[in-house]
């Protein structure tokens, strides 16, 4: 694994750590969960967690350049703020 990816990676990783505090009754979250369905991401807790994909990434994110499907799930935030495959190889 490169350190592209051990980065990327790592920064998926403190995404779903994140998610998980908000959540302690979960032990993992299925990266095709739907995080707002399962009020794991809520209106409430977006803008912190924004915050947080701003670190992990290392990129501003303008809300005029994201769409609410790039949030759903956690392969869906893989593919499009991390740049790569989702966990399920599509």
């Amino acid at each position: 694994m490169s350190d592209v990816e051990q980065q990327t990676s790592a920064g998926v990783d403190a995404v779903v750590r994140y998610l998980l505090k908000k959540r302690p009754d979960l032990t993992s979250i299925d990266p095709e969960l739907d995080l707002v369905e399962n009020r794991i991401l809520d209106s409430l807790g977006f803008v912190d967690f924004l915050y947080v994909l701003e670190e992990q990434t290392g990129e501003e994110i303008l809300m005029e350049n994201v769409r609410p499907s790039d949030f759903r799930t956690i392969n869906a935030i893989r593919r499009r703020f991390f740049h790569e495959p989702d966990q399920s190889g599509h």
